[in-house]
Formats: structure tokens, C-alpha cells, sequence
């Protein structure tokens, strides 16, 4: 992936604010236990959920299974945003990240994938990869795993306020 063009945003950021480093928001990417996924349905109503999430090549990674509403709305409208961060008003990092939902259906990719998800987890999530999907255990035992390259990332600094676009 190339470096993003990195900006703050004086409108919403203290006036002796810096803008958030790419390194940083990519910490912040990998560390993340949970994200917040914003689809769109059929008939345009929102639809937001929470999922687990593994950031490996240069892109946020989810899986869910085929029948659930984000899957389905995915087939007519790859546009995302993921968003992750704290619930505390005057410190951490909140990220939102913009961009388009792909299948990842190569099993090599896969496989890196399920163990990226074992590693990050502790091995709470176990996924076998084979014929272009994740394979578990669970009623159903099948999980499509999508891939989302940011087009663009909006990182908001707290404590010291600061808004920064990452934009690819």
C-alpha cells in the first residue's frame, strides 16, 4: 500500500493539534478487538453491527456468515465503513474506515487469514480455510471473508482533539 496523504482538519482539531501519524492509525487497526460495521440495505436504511476484525496486507479483514443482513447487503452495495475506538470522551483514538467490501476467496490468503485470527484471539476463533471461504464448527460452519483496502481513514484524537484524513 502506498502512504496515504495525511491531513488535519483545523475545523475540528485544537489549535496546537498534529495530525495522527499512519503508524499510529495502523496500530490502532491491528490492536482493535472490535469494529462497528455500517452496510446499506436493499431499500437504503442503514444497517450497523459489531464484528471482530484482523488487519493483515494492507487491509481490514472480517468474516460473516452468507444469510446474515451485512452479507447480503454487501452483494448490492460493497460500500463500507468500519469504525473502532473507545466510549470515552477525553481520551484514545476512534478510527472510521471508508471502503469496499471484496471477497477473499484464495485459500493461501485464507489460510494466513485463520491464523492471524487464531494468533490475534488466543485461538477463540478457529477457522479451517478451504474452497474460498472460512470453515468452522459452529450450526452452519461456513464463513465468507471479506476484504476491505481503505480509500480513505478518519482518525479522531481525544484529550488533545484532532481530526485526520488518511486518504489513499
Amino acid at each position: 500500500m502506498n502512504e496515504p496523504t495525511t491531513a488535519l482538519d483545523p475545523r475540528f482539531s485544537d489549535t496546537d493539534a498534529a495530525p495522527t501519524a499512519w503508524q499510529r492509525t495502523v496500530e490502532v487497526l491491528e490492536s482493535a478487538e472490535v469494529f462497528w460495521i455500517s452496510t446499506v440495505r436493499a431499500d437504503g436504511r442503514p444497517h450497523v453491527t459489531p464484528l471482530v476484525a484482523v488487519w493483515l496486507d494492507d487491509a481490514l479483514h472480517f468474516c460473516t456468515g452468507p444469510a446474515e443482513q451485512k452479507a447480503v447487503n454487501i452483494r448490492d452495495n460493497p460500500h463500507v465503513a468500519l469504525t473502532t475506538g473507545c466510549n470515552q470522551w477525553d481520551n484514545g483514538l476512534d478510527l472510521v474506515v471508508e471502503g469496499e467490501a471484496r471477497r477473499v476467496t484464495d485459500d493461501a490468503v485464507l489460510a494466513r487469514l485463520a491464523e492471524a485470527w487464531a494468533r490475534k484471539w488466543d485461538g477463540r476463533w478457529r477457522f479451517q480455510a478451504r474452497d474460498g471461504a472460512f470453515h468452522h464448527d459452529d450450526p452452519g460452519g461456513i464463513a465468507l471473508v471479506f476484504a476491505v483496502k481503505p480509500a480513505k481513514v478518519l482518525a479522531f484524537g481525544k484529550g488533545g482533539f484532532s481530526h485526520t484524513r488518511h486518504r489513499f
